[in-house]
């Protein structure tokens, strides 16, 4: 049995623990996921991050969601393990991040503060105009990568739970499948995000990628603006602003809840 030394942070309630990877102390990922992200049986998670040597970058991280998958981005997952690389000496403020889905910058703005922004870069594969028909319900939806893939759908006045699950499997989507994100417009600055998130498979209290994809979504169809808030399930506010080249950034607090060991 090994003791792995851990941290938990959350992004906006989107919680993970986080391992200094660095020496392979983690070697079976997807085991060590299954096994701590148990909320009745483990520490439980909505996933772990692993930090890891790069060649390319400060350092590398690894996403591997509750059901033992490995993402290839998570904008609270960044943020989290942006504040840990900090105050761990492993990266300053300004960070470069190696991940599936290429290079991302980081920036702690108050590490007092846990405030964490992150360029998520150009969002990409961009579909409009999608109908999915699915349990008795038609559902007009816009689709896009935002690091991993989105579709944004302004509705959410469903079991978030219930049909996310469907939209996330549809044969559209397929063989990747798709996380899935309810809107709400508030006004031209603010929107209501739900999401259902593919691998943690339920809807979370918070996802940034997908309240990024969200953010763009509703300024390309619903005319909202840049800088966009975006209220989360559990109540906390991410902000998303674009810049001149189309690059969406994400900013938000992140909390540093405990360390210790596991015995794995």
């Amino acid at each position: 049995m090994k003791n792995i030394i851990f941290s938990k942070l959350s992004g906006t309630g989107n919680d993970f623990i986080v391992v200094d990877n660095r020496k392979k102390s983690v070697i079976n990922v997807k085991k060590f996921a299954l096994t701590v992200c148990d909320r009745k049986r483990s520490v439980g998670a909505d996933g772990v991050l692993l930090v890891e040597k790069s060649s390319i970058a400060d350092y590398k991280m690894r996403i591997i969601n509750s059901d033992g998958t490995e993402a290839e981005m998570c904008g609270n997952g960044i943020r989290c393990i942006g504040l840990f690389a900090y105050l761990k000496k492993i990266a300053g403020k300004e960070q470069s991040v190696e991940t599936l889905s290429g290079l991302k910058a980081v920036t702690i703005l108050s590490a007092v503060k846990g405030l964490v922004d992150v360029n998520m870069g150009l969002p990409k594969d961009e579909k409009m105009g999608l109908v999915i028909n699915t349990g008795g319900k038609k559902f007009i939806g816009a689709f896009v990568n935002t690091g991993v893939p989105h579709t944004v759908i302004l509705d959410t006045g469903v079991d978030v739970n219930e049909y996310g699950r469907q939209i996330r499997y549809h044969k559209v989507f397929k063989p990747a499948g798709t996380n899935v994100n309810f809107v709400k417009v508030v006004n031209k600055n603010t929107i209501k995000v739900r999401t259902y998130e593919r691998g943690v498979e339920a809807e979370t209290e918070a996802c940034g990628t997908g309240s990024t994809a969200s953010a763009y979504i509703t300024n390309a169809l619903c005319k909202t603006k840049f800088p966009t808030k975006v209220i989360t399930k559990g109540g906390d506010i991410l902000e998303i602003d674009a810049d001149e080249e189309g690059n969406l950034y994400m900013s938000g607090n992140v909390t540093y809840i405990c360390e210790g060991k596991i015995f794995y």
